[in-house]
């Protein structure tokens, strides 16, 4: 197929449906079934990822599923770049792979909160974005200890960062919406933030129940 002779949006739209089903792969799930644990899902917050999966005690299997959640946030948008796709179809092709890691067509559409795969669109974005705001976010984990409000303020600093040193264009769209869907993501966990009651990096928790949130 000449990619050249088709539309830039008939392109984007293939390209994010690739993407989505690149992203629907839950490496929190498959590195977990790898490693002979439970199912991230069953435990502590219930959300399929990396953070979670540390909860297991099992680091190893952490980090694995850190570094596949962005790679395939990572890999896809460099690969429009690499193809000399259009911004707004490199914009499509990150949000394709965010949007399956949020909602799995593999897993029951029960997905992450998607920190580490918006981190790997954003450097394949730009790797200086991606770097300034995964600067925000360990510097807030390290002071605080809580991955969710390391989360939560990289989410409000992304857009931020991309318009200030990018310019207004299709990115900062993409950047605003996995910004906004982070964070409506993370509301279980603003509300045990501001109740005291949020777990901190590393710290175990028990069982997921119905009373806590939905997975992702």
């Amino acid at each position: 197929m000449n990619l050249s002779a088709l539309d830039p949006l008939t392109i984007a739209g293939l390209g994010a449906v690739v993407a989505y089903f690149i992203g629907s792969l839950s490496f929190a799930v498959i590195v977990s079934r790898v490693f002979g644990l439970a199912d991230p899902r069953s435990y502590g917050s219930g959300n399929p990822g990396a953070t979670n999966v540390l909860r297991s005690g099992n680091k190893a299997a952490a980090i694995l599923t850190l570094l596949f959640d962005a790679l395939k946030g990572y890999v896809p948008v460099v690969v429009a770049w690499q193809l000399g796709m259009p911004e707004v179809v490199v914009t499509a092709v990150g949000l394709g792979a965010f949007i399956g890691h949020l909602w799995p067509i593999f897993f029951k559409f029960e997905g992450g909160k998607g920190v580490a795969t918006a981190a790997g669109v954003l450097l394949g974005f730009a790797p200086a974005l991606g770097g300034l705001v995964l600067l925000v976010w360990l510097t807030m984990a390290i002071v605080f200890r809580y991955s969710s409000l390391a989360a939560l303020t990289a989410s409000l600093a992304a857009p931020v960062i991309q318009a200030w040193g990018w310019g207004v264009g299709p990115a900062t769209f993409g950047t605003v919406v996995m910004s906004a869907l982070l964070i409506w993501r993370h509301e279980a966990n603003i509300r045990k933030l501001l109740a005291g009651q949020e777990s901190k990096l590393g710290q175990k928790a028990p069982a997921a129940t119905d009373q806590q949130a939905p997975k992702g």
